[in-house]
């Protein structure tokens, strides 16, 4: 999982002017933060140029970003869209080579990683899955729908359509947290009794 060619590598790094593994670190953080834990942005600052170094008989202007951050402007103006396609691209990061599917417990910590900082239910949907212990993997179609799930559905489930065109899983998600919240709320109008 997560093999990167050299030349992917390099063409990965050259695109984004990277010169070190700090600056690598740098740029990996910042991109978290602003895809991920939806923090607030960097500022942007017309770049400005360095003075003229020369090498040999050419003159070069070096910018004093530390890195290229173009890709992080463009994903500052479409956060989500800069979002799905780092959660897609995760998907054919973690499955095989020839795999249709990625294992459970993979799929449970990208979601863990990817999901669960920016949607509280997803840590109600983990728990389920680490509950139930019955699901194997995770296909395209289920990776793809989690996130829209996520996204659209409220974490009280108030506005869960049971009729909509959600994969099984989280269907069955749905019921056992539905279950738990009815069962939790008995034993409250129980204890009310008691007393």
């Amino acid at each position: 999982m997560g093999k990167f060619t050299r030349a992917e590598w390099i063409q990965g790094t050259s695109a984004l002017e990277i010169s070190s593994l700090p600056i690598l670190a740098q740029a990996l953080k910042e991109l978290e933060d602003l895809l991920i834990l939806d923090k607030e942005p960097l500022k942007y600052t017309t770049p400005t140029a360095a003075p003229i170094k020369k090498r040999g008989n050419t003159a070069k202007s070096v910018a004093q970003e530390p890195y290229n951050r173009a890709r992080y402007w463009t994903y500052l103006n479409d956060r989500k869209a800069g979002f799905s396609e780092l959660y897609q691209f995760c998907f054919v990061l973690a499955k095989p080579p020839q795999g249709r599917n990625i294992d459970i417990e993979t799929a449970i910590a990208f979601w863990s990683v990817l999901l669960s900082p920016r949607y509280p239910i997803m840590s109600n949907i983990i728990e389920f899955l680490n509950a139930k212990g019955t699901y194997k993997g995770a296909n395209k179609d289920l990776w793809s729908m989690m996130l829209e799930f996520c996204r659209t559905v409220d974490p009280s489930l108030k506005d869960y359509e049971a009729d909509g065109a959600w994969p099984t899983l989280l269907d069955d998600f749905v019921a056992w947290k539905k279950s738990q919240t009815t069962a939790a709320n008995n034993a409250d109008a129980t204890d009310v009794e008691m007393e």
